[in-house]
């Protein structure tokens, strides 16, 4: 079985209020956090008829048309 896992995170600079309100929610509730990025973290399963490398490249497509946006965002894949 081949398992692509993709996680995908903002741009240094680009705003990101989800991370800040967690943040502030986390030294709130006693956390003396640096700092809170958030992101998304997907896992794409692809089955056994299909090689690493396809794989990997079909992951990376699947990344540029539209898990991530180039814009703002970076994308890491690791394959399993």
């Amino acid at each position: 079985m081949v398992v692509a896992k993709v996680v995908i995170e903002l741009k240094e600079g680009v705003a990101d209020p989800e991370g800040m309100n967690t943040k502030k929610a986390l030294k709130l509730l006693g956390w003396d956090v640096e700092d809170v990025r958030s992101g998304k973290v997907f896992e794409i399963d692809f089955g056994e008829d299909i090689t690493v490398e396809e794989a990997e490249k079909e992951t990376e497509e699947m990344c540029k048309r539209l898990l991530a946006n180039p814009v703002i965002q970076t994308y890491d894949i690791e394959m399993k």
